[in-house]
């Protein structure tokens, strides 16, 4: 496969999947997932309006396979992060934190397909189980925290995810993206995070645990 930018940008004779993905990112990036048609996608690729349905349905499900593939690379980012909790589950816990902020920054265009291209997660069986193994690692992350209490204090793995989640993904799309959307803040995206979450954990009584 041949990538060329500028005039001659597009696909040539090489993966025409690839290269719709790629321009998909690429008017993602500069348009916003609601921003282009399944025949910008083609142009933008180089190639003709009907080239696309040979791989794909309409822009929804092009949109679908960007998605993802995101979730699958955040999937092995946060894994990698994690690390099976070692050397301790709070120190990986702070790392996949940071793991979660670093995607959003460094991959703009797949994190905005991933959440904010109106795609159901469920859209296709790839796309949930990429979703979902993306969110297992935060879950099973919370099951080895949630351990370290006793017996009967123990709050839920699942609720727990969520909350971790939900404060994850919204510091990440508000103050740590990778394009133009990002807000100021006083402090850095990372510090925000750590302090949101030793309060909640503080909460949980996992504070120094």
């Amino acid at each position: 496969m041949s990538w060329k930018r500028g005039t001659d940008r597009g696909y040539h004779h090489g993966n025409l999947k690839e290269a719709l993905v790629r321009a998909a990112l690429d008017l993602i990036a500069e348009k916003g997932p609601a921003g282009f048609t399944f025949a910008d996608a083609a142009r933008w690729a180089g190639v003709s309006p009907a080239a696309p349905y040979r791989h794909y349905r309409d822009r929804d499900e092009l949109l679908s396979d960007v998605a993802r593939r995101g979730f699958e690379a955040f999937a092995d980012q946060l894994a990698k992060a994690w690390d099976d909790g070692k050397p301790a589950p709070q120190q990986a816990f702070e790392r996949l934190g940071k793991a979660y902020l670093a995607f959003a920054r460094s991959e703009p265009a797949f994190y905005s397909a991933m959440f904010e291209a109106g795609i159901p997660p469920n859209a296709s069986p790839e796309l949930r189980a990429a979703g979902d193994r993306a969110f297992a690692v935060v879950r099973n992350a919370c099951e080895a925290l949630s351990a370290l209490l006793p017996q009967g204090k123990r709050p839920p793995a699942l609720m727990m995810a969520l909350h971790i989640w939900a404060l994850s993904h919204g510091i990440a799309s508000l103050f740590a993206r990778g394009d133009g959307s990002q807000r100021a803040l006083p402090m850095s995206a990372e510090d925000l995070l750590e302090a949101g979450v030793l309060v909640y954990l503080s909460g949980l009584g996992l504070h120094g645990r």
